[in-house]
């Protein structure tokens, strides 16, 4: 396969060539980025916001057990400007905008995975029958890359999403990568579309991992073959209302996850579900929807993509992880700083009545970070909270949490995986 420069700064053909050392220090190969005729990618003038500094070509280790998983490309002493793609960072909505790598890893039902590599972003090959067509033998992950004011890049909590996807994989019948090889997985995809990383403040580089079982399968059973996939898109908001308070309406009919399934990991299935009730609510002007249990019908489980908490006086609630709700990086999170700033936090059984006389409530995920709710509607009944926009333990574990992801706090924590 064809190898090249990675990065902007370099043109496509340049004679210089570089080689990840990807997992377990196998070859990552690499394919220069498309040559565009579209003005708005390549632009020379595409941004007045010029990195200027010495070419970056990825250095970096990860020790675990005494051995060294190295990430390493040649770099050049001389100085180059990293140019920014050309798009409106002050307008960016949450929608794909395709970049120019992802990465892909394979292997086969019984084996571990071993060789990745960096390929154009583009459309892949499935057969008819593969498994996750079918049988929806599937999982995905969603984190975030961020930019410095000194153009260093920061990951928020890497592992953590590595380590949800092998607990997921276990329960849907599917080998996984190693936390390690996760990991390194993602700086490799992130370094190579750097120049898609919006300016500090603009957004964030939105990282889509995907586990799917791409072997053909007719009978029910696992995939022969399973594939993973990164790809990224730059993203602002995630709802339109960016940090103001959303509508939420509690559903009683339609639930998101039962006793025994699969509402505890992030497989496919999990969100297509929810898209008759999202999209009725939406229709009628809500944000959202909140599901309660399926059991009971009484207790609050989670937002269709993000967890619920309750806020009454110095007390913050939320659902406990019993199987049917999603164990959230965000909301970890948010539990460890609302406790380092002196909250009581309980997770426990949370009653919708308890939405009634709460002082506020939010939602938290990677996608919205943090989440303000303004209104919900429960059986005909709407429940105001604040009248001044944001609620004030909203605003403040908002603004801690954004500023450890972006570098601009102090990370006490160790959450913060910085690429230099």
């Amino acid at each position: 396969m064809e190898s090249g420069a990675v990065f902007a700064g370099l043109h496509p053909n340049s004679p210089s060539h570089h080689i990840f050392l990807g997992p377990s220090r196998s070859a990552i190969k690499i394919l220069p980025p498309p040559i565009s005729t579209d003005h708005k990618l390549l632009s020379p003038h595409s941004l007045s916001l010029q990195l200027q500094k010495q070419t970056r070509f990825a250095s970096f280790s990860n020790h675990s057990n005494n051995n060294v998983n190295s990430l390493r490309v040649a770099s050049r002493t001389s100085n180059v400007a990293l140019e920014l793609a050309d798009i409106d960072w002050d307008n960016l909505g949450f929608g794909l905008m395709p970049t120019d790598y992802m990465y892909t890893m394979k292997c086969s039902q019984g084996e571990t995975f071993s060789k990745g590599e960096l390929n154009r972003f583009g459309n892949i090959e499935l057969s008819p029958s593969a498994g996750v067509l079918n049988y929806g033998q599937g999982l995905f992950e969603g984190l975030k890359a961020y930019r410095k004011d000194d153009g260093n890049i920061l990951l928020f909590r890497p592992e953590e999403n590595g380590l949800r996807l092998r607990l997921g994989a276990e329960r849907m019948c599917m080998p996984a990568p190693t936390v390690d090889q996760f990991v390194e997985a993602v700086k490799a995809t992130v370094l190579a579309n750097e120049r898609w990383i919006p300016p500090p403040g603009k957004g964030s580089l939105y990282i889509r991992p995907l586990l799917m079982g791409s072997g053909a399968v007719l009978g029910l059973a696992p995939s022969p073959e399973y594939t993973f996939l990164i790809y990224v898109s730059p993203v602002g908001n995630y709802f339109k209302e960016g940090l103001a308070p959303i509508n939420l309406i509690v559903e009683t009919e339609i639930h998101r996850a039962t006793p025994g399934g699969t509402g505890g990991v992030k497989t496919i299935g999990n969100y297509a579900a929810v898209l008759q009730a999202q999209s009725a609510a939406k229709a009628k002007g809500f944000s959202d929807v909140l599901y309660l249990d399926s059991i009971n019908k009484k207790y609050l489980e989670e937002v269709s993509s993000c967890n619920v908490f309750v806020v009454k006086g110095n007390v913050i609630s939320t659902p406990a992880i019993k199987g049917t709700i999603l164990p959230g990086i965000t909301r970890k999170s948010i539990l460890d700083v609302a406790l380092s700033q002196g909250f009581q936090v309980e997770e426990r059984h949370v009653a919708v009545e308890e939405l009634l006389d709460a002082d506020e409530v939010f939602c938290t995920g990677t996608a919205v970070v943090v989440s303000p709710v303004g209104s919900i509607t429960y059986l005909g009944k709407r429940v105001s909270y604040g009248s001044e926009g944001v609620g004030r333990v909203s605003q403040q574990l908002y603004s801690a949490l954004t500023s450890l992801q972006m570098g601009l706090t102090e990370d006490k924590m160790g959450w913060i995986v910085e690429l230099k």
